[in-house]
């Protein structure tokens, strides 16, 4: 039985506090980490900086939103979400099945 590769989009929340690294730059290097994790990426999309409408932190107020649609197996998201568990540049994720 082989496994079937589904759709996912995927949203993340880039904390570039403290960054040297250009944001085009630190967007391919998450694309990197989705691919070794059995990601295909399809297209990135760079929805830009965003105030948040509550944040707990005064010094952490916006974020840098970017989506990527991906197609992987069932274990593709959850092996993502255990890659970027201590990445300190991706502070939100979200990950859907479409």
């Amino acid at each position: 039985m082989t496994a079937t590769a589904s759709n996912y989009k995927a949203t993340f929340i880039l904390d570039t506090r403290g960054r040297e690294e250009s944001i085009d730059d630190l967007i391919e290097g998450l694309k990197a980490d989705l691919a070794s994790a059995g990601a295909e990426v399809s297209e990135v999309e760079n929805l830009g900086r965003q105030d948040f409408v509550r944040t707990p932190d005064v010094k952490y107020t916006a974020g840098i939103y970017v989506r990527y649609e991906f197609s992987g197996t069932a274990e593709v998201p959850a092996a993502i979400l255990e890659k970027l568990r201590l990445n300190k540049l991706v502070s939100h994720k979200m990950i859907q099945k479409v």
